[in-house]
């Protein structure tokens, strides 16, 4: 409860130093007299929660970014152990995907725009494509990182390349998988309210950028807030269904920085003596060794 308590503490007072700043115009290198302050906001925000467009919005948005992510995942987990279990898998498509791997999602708007019929299909790519090199790098290197004992212990067994598949390879990457996957949400919200803007018709991006340029400040800091909280919903999704998939792990102690316990030393036995009173011989040699 106390970290919670702290939690919401420090929300509060970063609130409040927003709400101090804005209040009396305090210009000293940043404007602060440009932003709205937290109860414009808040009333934009009742405002806006009260009418459809926002529901549309928020529909649409989360509709493009659990569709793009999802397909990002299963195309990312599934290349990524390919690539990683076949050397002619990572000679074809190896070179490929690590030319476009730099390339920025938002860049490939223009391709986006030319290859799809639609802007919502091509939202749905770019998200798509944000997430799945996150979640292609992490799943490879997860895979790689296996220890070949598991492999060999299920062909004693006679298991083959299937059941060393379901049994030793993909649970063993899950940790490696659901952190390529929570980093893969973060950077798919990004590209999905950046297509939004630019060519979007509808969502969170999109009705940002045009309180933007009608220069309505308290309704940007409502798109904000929103793709904020969003964000923070689904990243906590992720980790807890990864979570709940690993729980066959071993955890870490709760307390971040807790120092583990000191393993308890026994003392050491009493030399063994003679009936009477002195060390038997046996006993001085091992102690001289």
């Amino acid at each position: 409860m106390r970290r919670y308590a702290l939690r919401v503490l420090s929300l509060a007072a970063a609130l409040g130093l927003w709400q101090t700043l804005t209040s009396l115009n305090i210009d000293l290198w940043l404007r602060f007299s440009q932003f709205p302050t937290v109860t414009d906001v808040a009333r934009a925000f009742a405002a806006r929660v009260s009418g459809p467009d926002y529901w549309t919005d928020l529909t649409d948005s989360l509709t493009r970014i659990l569709t793009g992510f999802l397909l990002a995942a299963v195309l990312g987990v599934a290349t990524g152990v390919l690539v990683a279990r076949s050397r002619l898998a990572e000679d074809l498509l190896g070179p490929v995907l690590e030319v476009i791997r730099p390339i920025p999602a938002i860049a490939l708007v223009p391709v986006a725009i030319l290859l799809f019929p639609s802007n919502e299909q091509g939202i749905v790519f770019i998200t798509c494509t944000a997430a799945f090199f996150p979640v292609l790098v992490s799943t490879r290197h997860a895979v790689r990182a296996l220890t070949p004992v598991w492999e060999e212990a299920v062909r004693t067994m006679g298991g083959g390349r299937w059941r060393t598949l379901g049994s030793v390879v993909l649970p063993g990457a899950l940790p490696g998988v659901f952190g390529g996957l929570s980093v893969g949400i973060g950077v798919s919200w990004i590209c999905v309210i950046s297509a939004e803007m630019i060519s979007g018709q509808y969502g969170v991006g999109y009705r940002t950028w045009q309180d933007y340029t009608v220069v309505d400040y308290p309704g940007v800091f409502v798109g904000m807030v929103t793709i904020g909280v969003l964000g923070w919903l689904t990243s906590t999704a992720v980790e807890l269904l990864g979570r709940r998939l690993t729980r066959w792990l071993p955890r870490t102690a709760s307390v971040p920085g807790a120092r583990p316990p000191r393993p308890v030393t026994p003392a050491p036995a009493a030399p063994a003596t003679a009936p009477g009173g002195a060390r038997s011989e046996e006993t001085r040699d091992e102690h001289l060794v």
